[in-house]
């Protein structure tokens, strides 16, 4: 179980990221691609889909059912806040942090 789908977990259940990917007929690291994508483009400005959409080449009515899959807007903030542990409004950089450490750099 990756780190998203601890996430995801705590939002809905487990393995949730299979279960999209199967509804979606996407692999589920094209459904860890989109969320990863939806929640650094959440506190952006524009438009979170269109954006996640340039980012990851999904269609925006692929992410847009992910979206609602994972629980809408609201859901994007609560992965945001638990991503981005500095509070810096850029889960980046903390992503790269926590591979870093599982990775040993």
């Amino acid at each position: 179980m990756g780190l998203l789908d601890g996430l995801l977990g705590q939002l809905g259940g487990a393995n949730q990221i299979g279960q999209i990917a199967g509804q979606f007929g996407i692999s589920e690291e094209q459904v860890q691609a989109a969320v990863a994508a939806l929640g650094k483009a959440h506190p952006e400005p524009g438009d979170t889909v269109a954006s996640a959409a340039q980012t990851t080449g999904l269609s925006a009515d692929t992410l847009q059912g992910i979206l609602g899959q994972i629980g809408g807007e609201d859901a994007l903030g609560q992965i945001s806040q638990l991503i981005d542990r500095d509070g810096d409004g850029n889960p980046v950089n903390d992503i790269m942090g926590m591979a870093g450490k599982l990775f040993g750099n």
